[in-house]
C-alpha cells in the first residue's frame, strides 16, 4: 500500500485557519476575510509583492498557535474559547496620555508572556514546516508585538517589527470591529490605535477604501473564495499529520491521539478488505476527526463524567464543526465528511446527526470504531486509561448493544491487538539525535507531566529531569513543551 497521505499546503493552511477561528470563538471565515483584507491593505500601502503574500499567509495562520496554549489560557481565564473571544471584542484604543508615556509602565504578567511565547513559537514552527517565506515566519513569531513597543513580549517596536504583523493586526481589527460595532466605529477604533498598535500610515492608506472592501467581503460571492491564484509555495505537498498534531496540542493528554485513531482506522479498513483509496480516506479522516474539538473549552474536556447538559451539547457540536470544515476546504472535503461520523453509532445513539444503520458510511464506521478504542485506551485527568482487557470488554458491549457492526469490531480488534511497536525515525541531516533517556523524558512532558511527575515515573531526581529537558529543547531547537511536542511528533519520536 502506498503511503501518500500528503495534501496541498493551501489546504493545510485553510484547515489550520478553521481550527484557529474555532479556538478564538470567531466565525469560521474570520481568517479568510482577514487574509483578503490584509492583501488589500498591503497592496494599497504599496508593499512589495513578497510582503503582500506574507501578509495574506500570516493572516491565515495568525491563530495557529491557539491549540498549543489552550490549557494555559484555561488556567488564566477559565474558558479558553470565550475568554479569547472577549479579548478580541473588547480591544479599545489606548488613551492619548498613555500613548505618550513609556511603552510599558507595568511588567507583563508571567502567564501572558508564557502564553505568547508558546503561541508564537508554534505558529512560526508551523510556517517553517509548511515551507512558507522567511517574512511569514518572522511575522508569526512576532505576532503580538506593537508599533510602540507595548506588545507581548515587548522586545520589538517600530520598524523592527515585521511589516506583515502590522498589516494583519489592522486587517483583523477592521474585520472584527466592523462586524461587532459597524464600519464607522471600526474606523474610529483603528485610528485610535494608529502609531500604537500599528503605523498610522497604514491606517491612512486604508481608510478611504475600507467601505469598498467591506462591501466586497459581504457580497454574495466573497472575493476570498477564489483559490486559483495561489503562489507556488501554497501548491507544495505536506503531510496531513501536521494538522492532526496541531489539533492534539489543545490537550496534553491527547498527544498523538489523532495519529493513533488514523492508523487504527486505516488498519481496520485494510483488514476488512477496503481498497487502497478508501484506506487512505479513513486514515486522513482519522487525522482530522478532532477539528471541531477546538470549539470546546478545555475545562469541559478535563471535567469528569457525567457532564451537565450544557457541556454535552457543546461536545455534540464537535463533529458538526468537522463537517463544516468539509465545505470550506476543497482538498479535504471527502475526508472531513467521513471524519464527521467519528461519534455516530449504528443504533442512532451517537452525534451530531444521530444516524443509524446503513445511513452511516462504512469508512465512517471504521473511524468511529477506532476513535472509541483509542478513547478507552487514553487516560483522562480524572481517570486512568482502560487496560486492554477492559477496553476489549467495552468494545464487545458496544457491539452487543448494536452501536457498532460486528464485522467492523472484528477488524478493529484484529488490528488493535497486533501491538505494532513505535517505529523510531532516524534524524535527518542537521538534526541531533536524542538519547534513550531524553526520549523518555520527552514523551512524558509531551503528555503534560510536570517535573515531579516525570521524576517519579522514571525514578530520577527533578534536577536530572530539568537537565534532560534543557538538552531536549536545545537539540530540538525550541523553548516550550508544546513546540517540543510538535517537533517530536513531526519527526516520529512520539
Amino acid at each position: 500500500m502506498s503511503n501518500d497521505t500528503t495534501i496541498a499546503v493551501f489546504d493545510a493552511v485553510r484547515a489550520l485557519a478553521f481550527i484557529g477561528d474555532l479556538s478564538m470563538g470567531q466565525p469560521t471565515d474570520h481568517s479568510l476575510r482577514t487574509a483578503w483584507l490584509a492583501e488589500m491593505i498591503a497592496t494599497q500601502a504599496r508593499c512589495a509583492p513578497s510582503q503582500v503574500e506574507a501578509a495574506r499567509h500570516v493572516a491565515l495562520l495568525r491563530w495557529s498557535g491557539c491549540t498549543a496554549n489552550a490549557q494555559e489560557f484555561a488556567d488564566f481565564l477559565d474558558d479558553d474559547v470565550q475568554g479569547r473571544q472577549a479579548l478580541l471584542a473588547s480591544q479599545k484604543p489606548r488613551a492619548k496620555q498613555q500613548q505618550q508615556q513609556q511603552p510599558r509602565s507595568a511588567p507583563i504578567p508571567n502567564a501572558m508572556l508564557a502564553m505568547a511565547s508558546i503561541h508564537c513559537e508554534i505558529a512560526g514552527d508551523i510556517a517553517n514546516t509548511l515551507g512558507l517565506s522567511p517574512d511569514t515566519e518572522a511575522a508569526l513569531r512576532a505576532i503580538f508585538e506593537t508599533y510602540d513597543g507595548g506588545g507581548v513580549p515587548g522586545l520589538l517596536q517600530g520598524n523592527d517589527v515585521p511589516l506583515a504583523t502590522y498589516v494583519v493586526a489592522l486587517a483583523s481589527d477592521l474585520e472584527i470591529f466592523s462586524r461587532l460595532y459597524g464600519l464607522d466605529e471600526a474606523l474610529t477604533l483603528a485610528r485610535g490605535r494608529a502609531n500604537s498598535v500599528y503605523p498610522g500610515a497604514l491606517v491612512d492608506a486604508s481608510a478611504p477604501w475600507v467601505s469598498t472592501w467591506m462591501k466586497a467581503l459581504d457580497s454574495a460571492t466573497p472575493p476570498w473564495t477564489d483559490v486559483t491564484d495561489q503562489p507556488a509555495s501554497m501548491l507544495q505537498r505536506v503531510g496531513l499529520e501536521l494538522v492532526g498534531d496541531v489539533i492534539d496540542l489543545k490537550l496534553p493528554w491527547m498527544t498523538g491521539y489523532s495519529r493513533r485513531v488514523a492508523q487504527l482506522a486505516r488498519d481496520c479498513s485494510a483488514h476488512a478488505g477496503l481498497d487502497e483509496a478508501a484506506c487512505h480516506r479513513t486514515y486522513k479522516a482519522g487525522l482530522i476527526h478532532g477539528i471541531g474539538r477546538a470549539s470546546v473549552p478545555n475545562a469541559i474536556w478535563n471535567a469528569p463524567e457525567p457532564l451537565p447538559a450544557s457541556s454535552l451539547e457543546r461536545l455534540r457540536l464537535v463533529p458538526y464543526w468537522t463537517s463544516r470544515a468539509a465545505g470550506q476546504i476543497d482538498g479535504l472535503a471527502a475526508e472531513a465528511e467521513i471524519a464527521s461520523f467519528a461519534f455516530e453509532r449504528r443504533d442512532g445513539s451517537g452525534y451530531f446527526r444521530g444516524r443509524s444503520g446503513t445511513a452511516m458510511p462504512l469508512e465512517g464506521q471504521f473511524v468511529a470504531a477506532a476513535e472509541r478504542w483509542v478513547s478507552l485506551r487514553t487516560r483522562r485527568p480524572w481517570r486512568a486509561e482502560f487496560t486492554e482487557a477492559e477496553a476489549l470488554d467495552g468494545i464487545k458491549e458496544d457491539a452487543e448493544a448494536g452501536r457498532f457492526d460486528q464485522s467492523v469490531i472484528d477488524a478493529l480488534l484484529a488490528s488493535a491487538m497486533s501491538h505494532a511497536p513505535l517505529k523510531l525515525v532516524a534524524p535527518k541531516a542537521g538534526e541531533q539525535a536524542l538519547s534513550e533517556r531524553e526520549l523518555e523524558v520527552l514523551r512524558c512532558i509531551s503528555k503534560g507531566e510536570n517535573t515531579k511527575e516525570v521524576a517519579r515515573a522514571l525514578g530520577i531526581s527533578p534536577r536530572t529531569v530539568r537537565t534532560h529537558v534543557e538538552r531536549v529543547f536545545l537539540k530540538l531547537e525550541c523553548s516550550t513543551r508544546a513546540a517540543a511536542t510538535l517537533k517530536a511528533a513531526t519527526r516520529g519520536l512520539i
